[in-house]
Order: structure tokens, then C-alpha cells, then sequence
């Protein structure tokens, strides 16, 4: 018997990506990952028998074009599966259409500031139960630091990130000295440098983002701030950044990621050699800047979509909700039950000479996320 046109047409994965705009160095690693990973999987049989179709966009470093994207998606070219975001404002853009609107399963693969909870919403990057609770504590530890300062992008991830490090710093017995926001276009920091650098602050946790990161970085270190023994720390920094700015501005930064170039373990490594042999230039496949994530949530769909044996939405989320890969990008990753998001290996890491160096591996940790009701829990209610 002839097979049916719908029994051997392709599964449509969408995938939106900054590939221009201020984050494109992250974003055009991203659309690479997902290229090596649609062809691997395609090379070995597809799924289900069927071959994965990659719809690839481009949002731009704009929160509206990312919404155009995932509409597009949606509406037009019917994609089984939407990953993609790296700002927390790109995925509640990309949130709107894809998933309120139109009902389709959404894997967000950066790291962020967690507390996302809807049943069509998958996050495969850490949050800050696997970076804040464990950086901080070790931080002063080792160095001795107790006051801190926190210049921020003014949107959703720095807002809720800085309040789990006024946590975890009081508890430690230390302070906030200063915390300040501006807009992600901002690019003039000499004010906020001179308050720092007056403030007396042992710490700086950063989350400001490009393009206003470059410009900060490099009055923070012409003022001296690492010289006189001062930490600067940036969770999401990875080996993408440390391409954007002179080594000499990062040097001794701490970051805390689930990947790193520097992690050993022979897959990560074979890995990467991939990566590397596919895609030539400066677009790494590192962890801050969502790679790593992306990785994962491709690999754990692929898990989900083989075990529920179909495209029934509902029967992939139910087995997302517990998938899990033997092997990925900084070790192993599994789904925690209930929560929608991953359980990782963690790593503390500083930048040394235009490198980052693994100073502490953490072990497994658990994002410790709220439960998310079921899809099918949902539609009852509703």
C-alpha cells in the first residue's frame, strides 16, 4: 500500500535566533547548533521515520521581530515545536503568539531567572537555584568579599536575578552597597563607574547585556577596579563574550554555566571538535549564550517525541516532562518531573588570559522550579 502524503512529510521544528542585531554572535552560534543538530538527527533515519525540516529566523535583538518570527511560525508554516530566545523579553515576545496564542509547544534554551510555569513551556537552561545559590556562598568564601555592587539592564531577568543575590549575600553576612538599571540601549557608564569605584565595592555582579556591556567593561577596568582587588562577576559570561572585549577587561571574572570549553568529559569535548569542524569563525557553541541549551532541548524533544511514538502534542509534552539525555554538553541533563525544567551539572569558572578556566565543578543541581500544571490538567479546568 502506498504511503499517505501526511505519513512521510517532514516534522517542522522552528527555531528563532538573533542572527543580526546586538546578540547576532550569539545568535548565529545558536542557528548553527541547530543546523548540526536537525542534520545529525536527519542523517540518522529523522524521527519517526521522517525527516526534521528546519524553520530558521531571524529576530533580530528585537523583542518584535521575535514576535513576527513566532507568528509566522505558527500561522503560516505550522511547526510541531518553537525553540528559541536568548532576553527574557524575546521569550515573553515569542510566548505571546506561539504559545498563548497558538497553542504550540515552546523550549527556551538560555540561561534566565526562572519562575516561568506554563504547560506548553520547556526551559533547558539553568536558573538561579544552579548559579545564585551556589556562586555566592563560594564567592565569598573564597575571596573574603562582603559588599556588593549591582549595575543592571532594566528588564525582567536582572530585576528577579539581583533579588536572589540580595539574598544570598545577606545571608552570607554581606551588603548591597548599590544597585542601579538602564535601558539595554544604554551605553554610558562613566557615572555609574565613578559610584562603584567612591562606593568601595568588593563586588560587581553585572548583568548588564550588550551593547552597553563593552562600554562598561572598559571604564570599569581603566578606573582600576580589579587592580585595587576588586571581583567582577557575570553569570551568563561565556567564551562568545570574552571575543566581544580585550582580555584585560575580564581578567579574573567568575561566571557559572553548564558548559564550558574547559569541561573535560570526552563527549563535550568530541562535541565541540565537531562544532568546530562544521562552523569555522568566531560563533562558538558555548553555554551564556544559549547553546548549549539549545543543544539539550533539541535532544530532549528528540527523546520525547521517540517515546510518545507521535506528533500528539499533549503525548510529547507528558514525555518530555520526565526525558532525559545520557549525554550532553557539560554531562548528562534530565527533565525534573512537574517542574519543566532541567536538572544540570554546574561549574564555576574565571577568566584567565582570554580563556575560561573551570575553578569549581558543583555537581548535579536541581533548578528547584515550581510544579506546572498539565496540559491536560489545564484544558478541565478551563
Amino acid at each position: 500500500m502506498q504511503q499517505s502524503t501526511a505519513s512521510v512529510a517532514p516534522i517542522k521544528v522552528g527555531v528563532i535566533t538573533d542572527q543580526t542585531g546586538a546578540l547576532s554572535f550569539m545568535g548565529i552560534a545558536n542557528a548553527n547548533v541547530a543546523r548540526m543538530v536537525i542534520d545529525d538527527i536527519n542523517a540518522r533515519g529523522g524521527l519517526l521515520g521522517r525527516q526534521l525540516e528546519l524553520h530558521l529566523e531571524d529576530s533580530a535583538t528585537e523583542d518584535g521581530a521575535a514576535q513576527a518570527a513566532a507568528t509566522k511560525l505558527v500561522e503560516q508554516d505550522h511547526v510541531d515545536v518553537i525553540l528559541g530566545g536568548i532576553y527574557s523579553s524575546t521569550r515573553q515576545a515569542i510566548k505571546g503568539p506561539a504559545v498563548v496564542d497558538g497553542r504550540t509547544l515552546y523550549i527556551y534554551p538560555e540561561q534566565y531567572e526562572g519562575q516561568e510555569c506554563d504547560p506548553l513551556i520547556f526551559c533547558t537552561g539553568p536558573v538561579p537555584a544552579q548559579q545564585i545559590e551556589p556562586l555566592i556562598p563560594w564567592l565569598m568564601q573564597r575571596t573574603g568579599a562582603r559588599t556588593f555592587y549591582l549595575p543592571s539592564a532594566d528588564y525582567i531577568w536582572p530585576h528577579v536575578l539581583n533579588a536572589k543575590v540580595r539574598e544570598a549575600v545577606a545571608a552570607q553576612g554581606g551588603a548591597i552597597v548599590g544597585e542601579e538599571y538602564f535601558p539595554l540601549d544604554h551605553t554610558d557608564y562613566r557615572e555609574t563607574v565613578e559610584r562603584i569605584m567612591s562606593s568601595g565595592a568588593e563586588v560587581v555582579f553585572n548583568t548588564i547585556v550588550p551593547p552597553g556591556l563593552p562600554p562598561f567593561l572598559e571604564l570599569l577596568h581603566d578606573a582600576g577596579f580589579s587592580a585595587r582587588g576588586g571581583h567582577l562577576v557575570c553569570t551568563y559570561f561565556d567564551e562568545n563574550f570574552l571575543n566581544l572585549v580585550p582580555a584585560a577587561h575580564v581578567e579574573g571574572l567568575y561566571s557559572c554555566l553548564d558548559y564550558y570549553e574547559d569541561v573535560g568529559d570526552p563527549f563535550s569535548k568530541a562535541l565541540l571538535a565537531r562544532y568546530d569542524e562544521l562552523f569555522a569563525g568566531s560563533a562558538k557553541f558555548t553555554a551564556g549564550s544559549a547553546c548549549s541549551g539549545l543543544y539539550r532541548g533539541l535532544k530532549l524533544w528528540e527523546a520525547a517525541v521517540n517515546e510518545a511514538g507521535s506528533l500528539e502534542q499533549d503525548d510529547v509534552i507528558e514525555a518530555l516532562d520526565h526525558a532525559t539525555i545520557p549525554r550532553g554538553p557539560g554531562g548528562p541533563a534530565a527533565m525534573v518531573p512537574g517542574q519543566h525544567h532541567v536538572r544540570l551539572n554546574m561549574y564555576i569558572a574565571q577568566a584567565n588570559d582570554g580563556a575560561f578556566k573551570v575553578v569549581e565543578d558543583l555537581g548535579v543541581i536541581d533548578p528547584q522550579e515550581s510544579v506546572v500544571g498539565s496540559v491536560r490538567e489545564t484544558r478541565v479546568s478551563a
